[in-house]
């Protein structure tokens, strides 16, 4: 599947809206980390939404029975950052599918592989890994606030969700609706994975002076909000820790010239 998108001030602007105060801005003209996500995503239209607000499956994805997903992990590659104004072809398809036993039951594994080319060709590469699992029971909430270590302490607020899903197309109900949140036995809305990678990328790259070669990372448990969270990186390890001291998502930075 094949779109085209160009990286217009206004989507800039909406991206820098949201992320300012976390983000690496790379040399003049240049995007900053992450902001490729927010290009050529899916646009279903209405009828092709399923119950959750995602894009039903059978369009894209395979028509997969189990209903729950979940965003897993991915890695980001970039040869070079995009430019402002640039006009972007993004380029996805279906890598792999798998399907195994966890401890709550059968789950299938799908990785998409996305490609952004400018002119010069094919400037980041990622991966996305979901995971689809049938419905369960509640998901524990978080346990009681402690003091974290971190770079960076940031409110997991509505708003930012919002802005976040906005900027991605991204219908999922469980990040705004929380309703819905409930319903699928969350205690609170979820903090998007991606979302989660946006900052750990952003702050790996302050870390190292520029934006890493590839980032690999994976979600380790859920992030609610409203809460407040931190982002830390020790070299070229970043983490998303809870207020409760445990770790949703870590994420590795391998630095220019190591693939």
């Amino acid at each position: 599947m094949t779109r085209e998108d160009r990286a217009t001030p206004r989507l800039l602007a909406e991206f820098r809206a949201a992320f300012a105060p976390w983000l690496f801005e790379p040399e003049e003209g240049a995007c900053p980390p992450g902001f490729h996500m927010g290009l050529g995503p899916p646009t279903p239209g209405m009828d092709d939404t399923g119950p959750d607000g995602a894009e039903r499956k059978g369009v894209f994805l395979p028509p997969i029975p189990l209903p729950r997903r979940m965003w897993a992990g991915g890695s980001i590659e970039t040869f070079r950052p995009l430019t402002g104004d640039a006009l972007v072809t993004r380029t996805s398809r279906l890598a792999d599918i798998r399907t195994k036993q966890g401890a709550s039951g059968e789950m299938c594994l799908v990785s998409i592989l996305h490609e952004f080319a400018d002119t010069e060709g094919v400037a980041i590469a990622e991966r996305q890994d979901l995971v689809f699992r049938a419905a369960s029971g509640a998901v524990p909430p978080a346990g009681p606030s402690q003091h974290i270590e971190a770079d960076w302490s940031i409110a997991a607020t509505p708003l930012l969700l919002f802005r976040f899903s906005a900027f991605t197309f991204n219908g999922h109900r469980i990040h705004y609706d929380l309703a819905h949140a409930e319903e699928e036995g969350y205690p609170g809305l979820l903090v998007q994975g991606a979302l989660q990678a946006v900052l750990m990328l952003n702050l790996a790259s302050r870390k190292l002076g520029h934006v890493p070669r590839r980032f690999d990372y994976r979600c380790l448990a859920p992030l609610f909000a409203p809460a407040t969270f931190g982002v830390a990186c020790d070299q070229e390890t970043a983490r998303v820790i809870r207020a409760d001291g445990v770790t949703t998502a870590e994420g590795q930075a391998h630095a220019q010239g190591t693939g």
